[in-house]
């Protein structure tokens, strides 16, 4: 997380009692280890580092789903960089292609996140919203147990 703070005040709602300027993680993901549901008030930056891709299930806002994989394949459709918009409500889970069977990855946050700017999905009350994609939504989460 940066040390550099945007001041109180200095952003809109959400944010206006101010953030760090960004922040980043790593993360993993296995076939036994899916990226949980969630959303995250800011706007993120998935990046591709080593592994397998993930395939990545975003429901926005407006009741839109999108869906995107983040891989190395760039020939194939697969992007090392996806934009996920702040508030959407997204998983991921691994495309196991080879022996790695794993996905080492990161996100960037802009402002940076903070722990208050995270709420984990409910997967029993999105499918209402998002009927489509409702099976989908309980595949992505299954090897978890939720």
């Amino acid at each position: 997380m940066s040390e550099k703070w945007t001041a109180p005040g200095g952003l809109q709602p959400p944010f206006a009692e101010g953030r760090p300027v960004g922040s980043a993680l790593y993360f993993m993901v296995t076939p036994v280890a899916p990226v949980r549901l969630h959303r995250i008030r800011n706007d993120q930056l998935y990046h591709y580092y080593l592994g397998d891709p993930i395939d990545v299930l975003m429901l926005h806002a407006d009741g839109t789903t999108e869906r995107a994989v983040v891989g190395p394949g760039l020939r194939s459709g697969q992007c090392v960089q996806l934009l996920v918009p702040g508030n959407t409500v997204h998983t991921a889970r691994i495309i196991p292609e080879d022996f790695r069977r794993w996905f080492l990855g990161a996100s960037t946050e802009w402002p940076g996140m903070e722990p208050a700017d995270v709420e984990i999905g409910d997967v029993d009350a999105l499918p209402e919203k998002y009927p489509d994609v409702a099976g989908d939504l309980r595949a992505f989460q299954q090897s978890r147990g939720d």
